[in-house]
């Protein structure tokens, strides 16, 4: 096991409905030695890749991106979940399903923060469905930026959205991915990850019940 997955062991709680808690030192309490650890290894997975500039989604993936982005060296932008009144001038918008809190919400980033000449590394603490990292890759394609790729901490490997994401052809990067949990037991199965970084898949088209929609508002 890696030093996430010996952590996850350690602290994280299986709850039913495949609901693996993990706030004590990761979404709500944050460890940030840990972070720190998650921050270097993004760094080696993605050591080739151009990156100048970090994307996440409010709220548990700032954290996370904040402390890898001294790794690379580059700010952090954060889609924000609702319209405020600092948000002024064009924007990008996507519609995105969020598994945890059961609901639908338009992630917003403000269009002077994202342009073609940025090469964006997309993070967040988890991916399930991975409706809320297509609302991302949308923002950042719709901004003519590159996603250079995706880092999470949890991948839910017995979900889809891994393997959606995938076959996108993005190098997505888990540091640690669970095939299953037990509530009764507490016992949770990690899949078996190769050494370095993984290999893009070729493209595929996406299901048209997967895709997230996104869009400009001025």
């Amino acid at each position: 096991m890696n030093f996430l997955e010996e952590r996850i062991v350690k602290d994280g709680v299986v709850k039913e409905g495949n609901v693996l808690k993990v706030d004590s030192f990761l979404n709500h309490q944050m460890d940030i030695g840990l972070l720190d650890q998650m921050g270097a290894e993004f760094k080696r997975r993605f050591a080739d890749k151009p990156i100048n500039k970090i994307l996440t989604i409010e709220a548990s993936g700032i954290g996370i991106a904040c402390v890898a982005a001294q790794h690379f060296h580059v700010p952090v932008v954060f889609a924000k979940k609702s319209q405020s009144i600092n948000l002024d001038g064009e924007m990008y918008v996507a519609e995105v399903e969020s598994f945890t809190h059961k609901c639908i919400n338009h992630v917003i980033v403000a269009q002077k923060f994202l342009g073609p000449e940025d090469h964006v590394l997309i993070i967040d603490d988890f991916l399930a469905n991975g409706c809320a990292l297509q609302g991302l890759i949308q923002i950042v394609q719709s901004a003519g930026a590159v996603v250079e790729g995706i880092g999470i901490a949890i991948e839910k490997g017995f979900q889809s959205g891994g393997r959606m994401i995938r076959n996108l052809g993005f190098q997505l990067e888990s540091l640690a991915i669970v095939d299953g949990m037990n509530a009764e037991t507490g016992e949770i199965q990690f899949r078996e990850q190769k050494k370095g970084p993984a290999k893009a898949e070729p493209k595929e088209a996406a299901d048209e019940e997967s895709i997230c929609r996104s869009s400009t508002l001025d």
